[in-house]
């Protein structure tokens, strides 16, 4: 592995093509949702042994397997499209066979069993230490030498992810404010983040690890069986949230990642547009790459430019005017803050 980074953003933010994009540059180890997948579970205190890092590989997200198990799949859960011998409701879909695994190859159990009996047998070390030697194994396996990791609604990771590996890059990656907002409102994942963060604010908690009993006793019928091991998925799918919900969200992701991409040290850093990705794919391409120290070939930048689409840009302008000028307001905050940044 010759050189780490982290792509962090909102989310809904063309971020999947990206991933897409970069997956098929012959030396790029492209690490789809790897962090929304294993999660800060991957990232125990202190030293552990390849097997206890294993099972925080393996071990299913509960939330993800709540929303299949309730008839509400992500549409980013790649392992459910064309599902192996692991399901939600039997064993379990493993947190890297998720997304991770059928992004790098149509054997995703096969890679999983090979993972397996290669990390479990590693000697006690850091996680960060595991992860670099985990990444460094599909590196050889895929014949890569960069590799980057790339997660939506990932801003909050940033600053442990830069303490775990000091010698990381990071991309910050983000779409228009109201077209991004708009998208997340049509999306079941951040339809439920802002469900949950309701039920956050209700409950008078930081973290729904603080949640009790008697919170949840006194949480309206519509939101408690959310908590759930099976909910109906109406209640997520058919509440009527405001769009000012997820501008108010896209706001505060877009500024958390300008923040941290402030802290790093010079070079360490950059942006990415989604709506310049579209203008100038090959222009924003071939920076990508150099930031992320690859060569961007003629071949790849032809063949990437084709995963783009320009028909969702300017969604956001079909709403009605009052519509569209609540939401904008709700985006402000964040727009003035990614006015007010420098360019790459």
């Amino acid at each position: 592995m010759r050189s780490l980074t982290f792509v962090i953003g909102t989310g809904r933010s063309g971020s999947t093509a990206l991933s897409r994009i970069l997956n098929s540059h012959p030396d790029i180890l492209s690490l789809n949702e790897f962090m929304a997948s294993v999660g800060d579970a991957a990232f125990p205190d202190g030293e552990v042994t390849g097997e206890r890092f294993w099972q925080s590989l393996f071990r299913p997200a509960p939330h993800f397997q709540r929303m299949i198990r309730s008839g509400l799949p992500l549409p980013e859960f790649l392992y459910t499209r064309r599902p192996g011998r692991y399901t939600a409701d039997t064993t379990g879909v493993p947190a890297l066979s998720l997304m991770v695994l059928p992004h790098l190859t149509d054997d995703p159990d096969g890679l999983l069993d090979e993972l397996r009996t290669t990390v479990s047998r590693w000697p006690q070390r850091a996680a960060a230490e595991h992860h670099r030697a985990l990444f460094g194994a599909l590196c050889a396996r895929f014949g890569r030498t960069a590799v980057v990791e790339r997660s939506g609604y990932s801003t909050g990771w940033a600053p442990g992810l830069r303490a775990a590996f000091p010698e990381a890059r990071f991309v910050h990656m983000f779409r228009d404010g109201p077209d991004c907002a708009l998208s997340m409102s049509r999306h079941p994942g951040y339809r439920t983040i802002s469900l949950l963060r309701e039920i956050k604010e209700r409950a008078g908690i930081a973290s729904l690890a603080d949640l009790t009993d008697d919170h949840v006793r006194v949480l309206p019928a519509d939101l408690s069986p959310l908590l759930a091991e099976r909910f109906d998925p109406a209640l997520v799918r058919d509440r009527d949230v405001p769009l000012r919900t997820f501008g108010t969200l896209w706001s505060e992701l877009v500024t958390e990642g300008a923040e941290f991409l402030d802290r790093l040290p010079a070079g360490r850093g950059t942006t990415l547009a989604y709506e310049d990705l579209l203008d100038r794919p090959a222009e924003e391409l071939t920076r990508l790459a150099g930031f992320v120290g690859v060569a961007a070939t003629p071949e790849w930048l032809r063949s990437a430019s084709a995963v783009l689409d320009h028909s969702r840009r300017g969604s956001a302008r079909r709403l009605s005017g009052t519509e569209f000028e609540e939401l904008r307001n709700s985006c402000a905050p964040g727009t003035r803050v990614l006015r007010g940044r420098p360019g790459p």
